[in-house]
């Protein structure tokens, strides 16, 4: 008798226990693979600073704001605090001149409300050493913030780090009139914020503005958060707009968030890096018999990116995966608002010299103005491919975009180059776009599924 009514309970709580299980199960945090969001993606706990050690106030140890470049008396002070076992360096309110500063392990920058650390516009004051940019490791100039090989470095306050770049936008727009053919790195200029071969990054709360070149760049990095940040760059006029600006460039990174942060640059938003060139994909692959160009060493590839919660002013792409990437998987762009005309929303960069792999990218719930809902096309700044005689192939796979309501001048702007890429399973779901070309070719790709597109 206690069997059969064990029985019958069971049958009338199973139903029940599967319910609450698919709902649970719906409820889950997926990247584009399948695979769960780690809970670290979802806190969002802010910079302690009073856990951080002993604070190392600039205009306690002699540094004020007099107009004065004081590199030397800054890095002295960063050096202090790092052999005194880490501490946090203060900028109080006022304006402080300063060249490439570089960060040692336990120290950490906090800028207080009305304080602003300003690069030197003088490139002078930016130590040349062994640095990422563009794809390749080599000799360049720092950036004004440095960080290498850390572990918990942090970037905090509600100051402002300004990389005073109108002077090198200027030089730069210069040399294009005279020299079509100059690249970023010919027209000398630091990054505002580099961070390479650290983890557990956090910055948060302050400015980032007027950058001569990126803005921020994290190479080989693990578990970054970049938090509510504002970064912008100098504005329209051909002799101050700012060449080359992006907002936040991500090199060779795993487990990266970036959330309620206001972007607005001159060039992409957020720009998926990792290396280029015929040869890029030598870290992942065995060429017998090929001598790999020195360029690519350190290539290597990016995983597990959200981009969420964040409103964009201007930029060349929101998202961009190119021009120099290689293997770049499990990319989420989510909840963003573009409250001023974009150039492109998602942006796959192919260049013709470099074998890239892009998949498991998710675009969802976006709103505002961009001119391409969709842009894909070969990249071919720079072409080379350095004696190579075929040319690698590239693929995008598994691209989805969904939940959307945007104006456009153009839908879907996708070039088919089936000798150079090849695309496949794409996914476009509940999209209402405004459109001046309503064009929409879903044979271009390889298992192109879709629903609920309405283009106006």
């Amino acid at each position: 008798m206690k069997k059969i009514v064990y029985t019958a309970l069971l049958a009338l709580l199973l139903p029940a226990t599967l319910s609450v299980a698919k709902k649970t199960n719906a409820q889950k945090d997926l990247f584009p693979d399948g695979t769960e969001v780690p809970a670290w993606f979802h806190d969002v706990t802010p910079v302690d600073v009073s856990t951080l050690g002993t604070k190392y106030k600039l205009t306690d140890y002699g540094i004020f704001s007099d107009g004065r470049v004081h590199t030397t008396e800054i890095q002295a002070l960063i050096d202090k605090a790092a052999a005194a076992g880490g501490g946090v360096i203060v900028v109080p309110q006022g304006v402080y001149l300063t060249g490439g500063l570089q960060f040692k392990q336990g120290t950490h920058l906090y800028i207080e409300d009305g304080g602003v650390l300003m690069g030197s516009d003088f490139i002078g004051d930016y130590p040349l050493g062994k640095t990422r940019i563009e794809g390749e490791t080599c000799t360049y100039f720092g950036a004004l913030i440095n960080a290498d090989g850390l572990d918990g470095f942090t970037i905090s306050g509600k100051g402002t780090i300004d990389g005073n770049g109108l002077r090198y936008h200027q030089q730069f727009w210069l040399r294009r009139k005279w020299n079509r053919a100059c690249t970023n790195k010919d027209e000398q200029r630091p990054r505002l914020v580099y961070v390479s071969n650290c983890k557990n990054v956090q910055i948060e709360g302050v400015k980032l503005q007027n950058s001569a070149f990126w803005t921020s760049h994290f190479y080989n990095c693990e578990n970054v958060k970049l938090l509510s940040l504002r970064i912008y760059s100098l504005g329209k006029p051909d002799t101050s707009k700012g060449p080359s600006t992006d907002a936040i460039d991500l090199d060779v990174v795993k487990n990266v968030l970036v959330k309620n942060c206001y972007m607005s640059v001159n060039d992409d938003a957020v720009a998926i890096k990792g290396g280029k060139g015929p040869y890029a994909d030598a870290f992942m692959k065995d060429y017998e018999g090929v001598t790999i160009p020195a360029e690519s060493v350190g290539n290597g590839a990016n995983s597990n990116i959200i981009i969420e919660d964040c409103e964009y002013g201007f930029c060349h792409g929101c998202l961009t995966l190119g021009s120099e990437s290689v293997h770049s998987r499990n990319i989420i762009l989510r909840r963003i608002n573009i409250s001023a005309q974009a150039n492109n929303l998602l942006w796959l960069k192919m260049r013709p010299d470099t074998p890239q792999c892009y998949e498991y990218i998710t675009v969802e719930d976006i709103t505002g103005l961009v001119k391409n809902f969709i842009l894909v096309a070969p990249w071919t700044q720079f072409y080379d491919l350095k004696g190579r005689k075929d040319k690698p192939m590239s693929y995008s796979d598994h691209i989805t975009m969904r939940r959307c309501n945007v104006d456009c001048s153009t839908f879907f702007n996708v070039k088919q180059q089936e000798e150079v890429y090849h695309l496949s399973n794409f996914n476009f779901e509940d999209i209402t776009v405004t459109a001046k070309n309503k064009d929409f070719h879903p044979e271009i790709v390889e298992g192109f599924t879709y629903k609920n597109i309405n283009v106006k």
